[in-house]
C-alpha cells in the first residue's frame, strides 16, 4: 500500500473487532488502521471478515486500498437501504438527474419564447402576450417509483399544491412560477 507505515505493537481495527492477536504480515492491518473499527465492523457485517481477506488476497496488491474502499462504501449502503444498496443511491442520482435536464428544457423554451416576443413586441405587450402562453412539456421518461426511498433526492409530488404533472399536459408559466417584472 502507498504510504504504508510499519504499525507499532498496536492491533489492526479487523483484528481487535475480532479480538485476536494482530501477526505482523496481517492481511487486514494495511487497510484498516487500529483507529478504524467502525469501518470494519460495517464490512464485516455485510460481507464478513473470512470473504473480505479472501478478497483481497485475489485482488492484486496496488488495487487493495480502492477495493477496501469500495467494500466500505458498499457496505455503508447496504446497511443504510438494505434492499438497493449503493444501486438506490446510483438511482436517486440519475432520476434526479432526469428532473434537472427536464426543468432545463422548460427553462430553455420560456427564455427563447420570452426573447423572441421582447424583441417582435413592445415590452408591455410582450408580458401580457407570454402571461397566458403555455409550454408543453418535453417526455419526461418513466423510472420506478421514490416512495420506497427516504433520501433527500427524492420529492414526493403529492406534497405539493397542484397535481402532478402527466408526460404530455399543458403547463402554463405564470401559475406555478411566481413572476416578478
Amino acid at each position: 500500500m502507498k504510504g504504508y507505515e510499519p504499525r507499532s505493537s498496536s492491533s489492526c481495527a479487523a483484528c481487535k473487532f475480532l479480538k485476536r492477536r494482530c501477526i505482523p504480515n496481517c492481511i487486514f492491518a494495511p487497510y484498516f488502521r487500529s483507529d478504524e473499527c467502525k469501518k470494519f465492523a460495517k464490512v464485516h457485517k455485510v460481507f464478513g471478515a473470512s470473504n473480505v481477506s479472501k478478497i483481497l488476497i485475489e485482488v492484486p496488491e496496488e488495487q487493495r486500498e480502492d477495493t477496501v474502499n469500495s467494500l466500505a462504501y458498499e457496505a455503508e449502503a447496504r446497511l443504510r437501504d438494505p434492499i438497493y444498496g449503493c444501486i438506490g443511491a446510483i438511482a436517486l442520482l440519475q432520476r434526479k438527474m432526469v428532473e434537472l435536464q427536464h426543468d432545463l428544457a422548460i427553462a430553455k423554451d420560456r427564455l427563447a419564447r420570452y426573447a423572441a416576443a421582447a424583441t417582435t413586441t413592445t415590452p408591455s405587450a410582450a408580458a401580457t402576450t407570454t402571461f397566458n402562453s403555455h409550454v408543453s412539456l418535453p417526455p419526461f421518461p418513466e423510472y420506478f417509483s421514490c416512495n420506497d426511498f427516504s433520501d433527500n433526492f427524492c420529492h414526493n409530488s403529492s406534497s405539493s399544491q397542484s397535481p402532478p404533472l402527466t408526460r404530455h399536459e399543458m403547463v402554463d408559466d405564470f401559475i406555478q412560477i411566481p413572476y416578478i417584472l
